[in-house]
């Protein structure tokens, strides 16, 4: 596990009461998972706010859960306010002697860096996002079937991720795809709103998605579609690309939206 002290002043609400208090938090990055995020000092933490409790039953996979072996869950209880698995501890020895307390949507109400609101993960101080106007020519089929085809994708670069090819919705064949109820954030490019599956496959959820309104750095983005290169076949400058590996490479909800992947 990689971790990095950060001198940001970090604090996370339940209400109006603050759970989080903290000039010293350390980042993390669990193995083979690309989002960070913080580890904090007890003295940190209202610990009189955290009740110890069973692990959680199994669920599908969230990049809003841990992804290492767990010590110790808690409960965050804040007057009548129960809210369940929101913290824990981690079995790792790098950050064992701290709390992590969860981003997960519902469980604390909001987190700051500083005075600025933060949701979905920490920003890590590693990570760009670049986006590109191009007229590369990207064809996106999924067992055969053709799901977009374009002269001019714009190409957003992330760091730790494949480069995501974003299309006008012109360019897409709708009739492919059927939407999705679904709304992600991303702290770099902002609301995801519009999801899609596929017709033929229900079973693969999210696998094209929509910035409406995207972060400024990312505007180029605006009302075009994605697809997750781990889940389909692409074709540049007629080209097949590799599928992609990363952990959004299984057909399973994708809930991880909120940090990452797109």
């Amino acid at each position: 596990m990689r971790t990095e002290p950060i001198d940001k002043w970090v604090r996370a609400y339940v209400g109006d009461v603050a759970v989080v208090d903290t000039r010293t938090p350390l980042l993390f990055w669990e193995d083979d998972f690309p989002v960070p995020t913080y580890a904090v000092d007890e003295a940190d933490v209202r610990t009189d706010l955290l009740q110890p409790t069973d692990p959680p039953p199994s669920a599908e996979w969230s990049s809003f859960d841990p992804q290492g072996p767990v010590s110790q869950w808690y409960d965050v209880v804040v007057g009548d306010q129960r809210r369940p698995h929101a913290a824990w501890r981690l079995a790792d020895p790098a950050v064992a002697y701290r709390l992590v307390l969860s981003w997960r949507p519902g469980l604390l109400d909001r987190w700051t860096e500083e005075d600025e609101e933060v949701m979905g993960h920490p920003k890590d101080p590693y990570h760009r996002v670049e986006v590109l106007r191009s007229s590369r020519h990207v064809v996106v089929r999924r067992d055969g079937v053709l799901l977009a085809d374009s002269r001019r994708p714009v190409l957003l670069y992330e760091t730790g991720l494949p480069t995501r090819f974003y299309l006008p919705p012109e360019d897409v064949v709708a009739d492919a795809l059927v939407s999705q109820e679904n709304r992600t954030h991303c702290p770099y490019k902002g609301f995801a709103e519009r999801y899609w599956g596929l017709r033929e496959h229900p079973e693969v959820s999210g696998i094209a998605w929509c910035y409406d309104e995207p972060k400024a750095a990312v505007e180029a983005i605006a009302g075009r579609v994605a697809f997750y290169n781990e889940l389909v076949d692409l074709e540049v400058d007629d080209l097949p690309l590799p599928r992609a590996r990363s952990p959004f490479s299984e057909d399973r909800p994708r809930v991880t939206g909120r940090a990452v992947h797109d």
